[in-house]
């Protein structure tokens, strides 16, 4: 699929970058079908998640949402400007965030207690290790990332723990059982 993004002008500064007003100011027919994401000024372009990554966000939903306490509020698919300079905007598959009733674009790091990837065939490489990174440096506390592929589907929990985050809890046949940061007990399969 060609990405066929067109900034319609020409960009101030010297390294013709983009910025987080660029990306928020991109026309709905432009992004249409994809998820755009901004990382140090580069564009990151993902085709939207097929049937059975949605089931498996579905299926964390409606698993967590019992048990996600009533200070937090969980939301799929939402904005996150990570960095101080706010050349990051990121879109996780599930966002937990620390400010329920928030209404905005995007959600700054501060505001999140947990996001979640599903990985796919084209973001499984960026989930293991990019946005683990940037996750970590936004000092997100936890981090909770799902093979939807693997028989039966994987997921392991991190919490951060320094300057990374370290695996809290792993998944085995298909289930994830939380002790942190609340009790839960999800079946992925």
């Amino acid at each position: 699929m060609a990405v066929s993004i067109d900034r319609g002008r020409e960009m101030a500064g010297t390294d013709n970058s983009w910025t987080l007003d660029d990306v928020l100011a991109l026309p709905e027919d432009q992004t249409t079908g994809q998820r755009v994401e901004l990382v140090d000024g580069a564009l990151l372009v993902s085709p939207w998640p097929r049937v059975g990554h949605q089931r498996m966000l579905s299926t964390l939903q409606r698993q967590l949402h019992p048990v996600v306490p009533s200070v937090l509020e969980m939301l799929p698919g939402v904005n996150i400007v990570l960095g101080h300079r706010g050349d990051r905007l990121v879109v996780p598959d599930l966002v937990i965030s620390r400010d329920p009733g928030f209404e905005g674009v995007y959600l700054t790091e501060d505001q999140v207690f947990l996001v979640c990837e599903i990985e796919s065939r084209s973001t499984k490489l960026k989930d293991r290790t990019l946005k683990r990174a940037l996750y970590a440096e936004g000092r997100i506390p936890y981090y909770l990332l799902v093979d939807p592929v693997e028989e039966p589907p994987a997921a392991t929990l991190f919490a951060l723990s320094g300057e990374d985050y370290e695996p809290i809890a792993k998944s085995e046949g298909g289930r994830l059982e939380l002790s942190r940061p609340f009790v839960a007990s999800i079946d992925l399969a």
